[in-house]
């Protein structure tokens, strides 16, 4: 469920982008609608639960100000780099979690459940530094070098495709170590 409401102004966005038949006026109504879902997401998550997770306001934050760029000045281009720069400023948050602190940010959110060596968390949480500098380039290839239909499609399905390969090779890569005491060497 958690799924889903965190996803659903990215599925509001795609769906109100084919709306209209002009892919000019899509874009613009597919921005207005994500803007108006991430800021109903961010209100009902406080209302149910008197805090903001940090995700929202990240996404929030970015919304508003590139989707309120693009409504105003009329071009699709800034919208185009909301995926881009959410990834990539998660690549600098997981980067900066490796080198400061003694847990890096993916061993602080799953070594409660999950029992790896120092080693390998590291190399997973590098792993998704590099992740999300990828993503964030294939948006801007995709945005750069496609339709603006094409990279709609994309931003829903290739992102979202993308992700869970790789969260499923993450999966297969920490079944190797699962168990094994944190302070095991390879």
């Amino acid at each position: 469920m958690k799924f889903l409401f965190d996803f659903f102004p990215v599925l509001l966005f795609f769906i109100a982008f084919y709306i209209p038949e002009d892919p000019k006026v899509g874009i613009l109504l597919a921005t207005a609608v994500a803007i108006v879902a991430s800021i109903v997401q961010v209100g009902i998550y406080w209302l149910k639960f008197r805090r903001v997770e940090t995700l929202h306001l990240i996404t929030l934050s970015l919304i508003l100000l590139l989707g309120g760029a693009t409504l105003l000045l009329q071009d699709e281009r800034f919208i185009k780099w909301k995926p881009t720069a959410v990834n990539w400023l998660f690549a600098v948050v997981f980067l900066g979690s490796q080198l400061i602190g003694g847990k890096n940010l993916l061993q602080r959110i799953m070594g409660g459940n999950v029992s790896l060596p120092d080693l390998v968390w590291a190399r997973l949480n590098l792993s998704w530094v590099a992740f999300f500098i990828v993503l964030g380039l294939a948006n801007l290839y995709v945005a750069y070098n496609f339709d603006t239909a094409t990279w709609v499609n994309f931003k829903l399905f290739g992102l979202m495709g993308l992700t869970l390969v790789f969260v499923l090779g993450q999966a297969v890569y920490m079944a190797r170590y699962i168990g094994q005491a944190e302070d095991t060497k390879e």
